[in-house]
């Protein structure tokens, strides 16, 4: 038997499906569902029943949601606006109903910053060297965070020497997938035993790129990287795609633009376009988010036009 729970989450995940369509097929009660998904009302065992077989036609099955997708926010390179994407990106998608978890797997620990955890009493590194379970911090509703900061970064070598080391946040995370939609992962700026971490645990990893000469050089070292483990150690990683960040309009930025997009037709290059704007320093600067810093700024609606592209991106590719 389905439950509202997993029919509100179906929803979310198709926001393309109409809501009162699937109220006519079923043959419900004109607006019964359209309130449910407002949570106005619940659905009884009779509504239910009457929605599986109309659902399952869409897609849906059992199984579907068992797991959070878990998903790297990568690229090696610094300033790029990794640790903006993974913030605005799960509380875009926090907005939304899903149930994300963020991951602050860079040892400057701005992520967690931001968030208002500055000095953890248990953080990530906590879990990668002991018997730890991972701690989880209640950021906002639907969204939690598990913190990191500066002692994350003497774990590299614990995790290099000891026998599957880069295995150990996978594992951690193996038994909270199911009260997740999301796991979103905020990794250091370099290719080192964290990042690998992060990759091996991950279902995809989604490419955050400054259009710049010097940023797209590297990209096929990440790339690389991101095969080699593909190859050796995580066969099912997938590349979500490259999110354009910091954009300015001038001529440097838009030929990068084409050509990053004319050579890797491979994956998705997202349309979505994430300005450089003076809110998003200002928003660094004052530790917090962009959302709370200007909820109806410009910033803010392009990481909320992004959220809503990306869940339309992993429905096409589920």
């Amino acid at each position: 038997m389905i439950t509202l729970d997993l029919v509100l989450r179906f929803l979310r995940h198709n926001p393309a499906i109409s809501v009162s369509s699937i109220e006519k097929e079923a043959n419900l009660s004109k607006g019964t569902l359209t309130k449910a998904v407002n949570f106005e009302r619940n659905l009884n065992d009779k509504h239910l029943a009457a929605l599986l077989p109309i659902l399952t036609k869409y897609g849906y099955s059992p199984t579907l949601y068992q797991n959070a997708r878990i998903i790297s926010i990568i690229n090696h390179k610094g300033g790029v606006g990794k640790t903006t994407t993974t913030g605005s990106l799960g509380e875009a998608l926090a907005k939304k109903g899903f149930r994300v978890l963020m991951i602050d797997m860079d040892s400057q620990g701005n992520l967690s910053q931001i968030l208002g955890i500055d000095e953890p009493e248990k953080q990530v590194v906590d879990c990668l060297i002991s018997n730890d379970e991972l701690p989880i911090y209640v950021i906002d509703k639907n969204l939690w965070l598990s913190p990191s900061d500066i002692d994350l970064a003497k774990a590299e070598i614990e995790l290099i020497v000891s026998i599957g080391g880069v295995l150990r946040l996978k594992n951690k995370l193996a038994t909270l997938l199911p009260q997740f939609d999301y796991v979103l992962i905020d990794c250091p700026p370099s290719l080192n035993a964290l990042t690998s971490s992060a990759l091996i645990a991950s279902k995809s990893c989604l490419i955050t790129l400054q259009p710049e000469i010097s940023a797209v050089k590297g990209l096929n070292t990440l790339l690389d990287r991101i095969y080699e483990i593909r190859t050796n150690l995580n066969p099912t990683l997938e590349i979500d795609g490259i999110v354009f960040t910091m954009v300015k309009k001038n001529s440097v930025h838009d030929g990068v633009k084409q050509h990053v997009r004319e050579s890797m037709t491979n994956f998705r290059v997202f349309e979505t376009e994430i300005k450089h704007l003076v809110d998003f320093q200002k928003a660094q600067i004052e530790q917090q988010s962009i959302s709370k810093f200007a909820e109806n700024s410009e910033a803010a609606k392009l990481y909320a036009n992004f959220c809503d592209e990306f869940i339309n991106y992993l429905q096409i590719v589920k």
